[in-house]
């Protein structure tokens, strides 16, 4: 399971991908009952009435909301197992690079409490490395850059290790935030983080674009109190995304600057690997490859990436098992 900030996907062994949904739970706050989790939950949120309440348990890469996501964890796993009728399954989870002690309980637990055998963890950039066909087993250096809702992770893997390993917690979510706060600054426009998702993927870019593309945006006019749109353009986009993108390549650049020269060199013949969903958007790759004189390769599906990972581990648990961590 990738049980990631904004979407959560399954892989059984022998069935492939059978769960691509939203980290998204709708709870009825009278009786605290679940009214609706995933897709469905998403397409209520922001819209419900005072005895329900929407809420995303997973912040920044790990359980903020750990009765929430239980109750999540839960759901997904009664669904998948109704459906292919498996009994206390082994499950291997991707977390985040350097989760604490506390954070990798919280995941442990959650999944022993929703009828899971025995819970094993992986850290998501190993994952996404497997799921693109990295060798991690060889002594050689690759880099790989998974950007994920809530971090994004920055990561060096050799000989089936991550050699260095960084995770900032600025990704797909603090994008779509700050296209929330640029609209509402610049056009006092006050709209939902899930508007600001759909804008970021419609036109967000990096790195200028042929052709100029825009995108009709709605919210609430903050000095009128009326809704209202307004049509942006992506150069406008592109100005909101600089602030969270050039954390993103700080960390990049840190990286390249502490591993040895040896790994440096692996890397400078290999490439970087980009991976997650915030390698859809457009000109990353040449962003960082224009800052880092490095070739960036995305992966066919790169928001897979990880869950395809964990799915490979579990097919050869045996040998593979070595890459999981305590």
């Amino acid at each position: 399971m990738d049980l990631g900030t904004a979407n959560t996907l399954a892989y059984i062994t022998e069935k492939g991908i059978v769960l691509n949904e939203p980290s998204v739970v709708a709870i009825n706050i009278d009786d605290n009952a679940v009214e609706a989790v995933g897709s469905e939950a998403k397409r209520m949120f922001g819209r419900t009435h005072a005895r329900v309440d929407t809420v995303r348990p997973m912040k920044d890469g790990v359980i903020a909301d750990f009765d929430m996501t239980n109750k999540m964890i839960q759901y997904f796993i009664k669904k998948i197992l109704h459906k292919y009728r498996f009994f206390k399954p082994r499950m291997v989870v991707g977390v985040p690079t350097c989760i604490t002690q506390v954070e990798k309980k919280a995941v442990i637990d959650a999944s022993i409490m929703a009828g899971i055998r025995e819970v094993y963890l992986i850290e998501e950039p190993m994952a996404a490395a497997i799921g693109v066909g990295i060798p991690v087993h060889r002594p050689e250096g690759n880099m790989v850059i998974d950007i994920g809702g809530g971090t994004t992770d920055v990561a060096v893997i050799s000989l089936s290790g991550i050699a260095y390993g960084e995770s900032v917690r600025v990704a797909g979510d603090e994008i779509d935030e700050s296209i929330v706060r640029y609209m509402r600054l610049q056009h006092h426009l006050n709209i939902g983080v899930f508007e600001g998702e759909r804008v970021k993927m419609e036109i967000g870019s990096a790195f200028p674009q042929p052709g100029n593309l825009t995108t009709e945006v709605k919210g609430i006019n903050i000095k009128t109190g009326m809704p209202a749109s307004i049509t942006i353009s992506d150069d406008e986009i592109r100005e909101a995304l600089k602030e969270p993108l050039t954390v993103i390549l700080t960390s990049i650049m840190r990286a390249l600057e502490k591993i040895p020269p040896e790994l440096s060199a692996d890397i400078h013949s290999n490439g970087i690997y980009l991976t997650g969903g915030g390698a859809f958007i457009r000109g990353l790759d040449q962003m960082i490859e224009e800052r880092t004189t490095l070739k960036v390769f995305i992966p066919e599906d790169p928001h897979l990436s990880i869950v395809k990972g964990v799915g490979a581990v579990l097919d050869d648990f045996k040998n593979m098992k070595k890459v999981c961590i305590n």
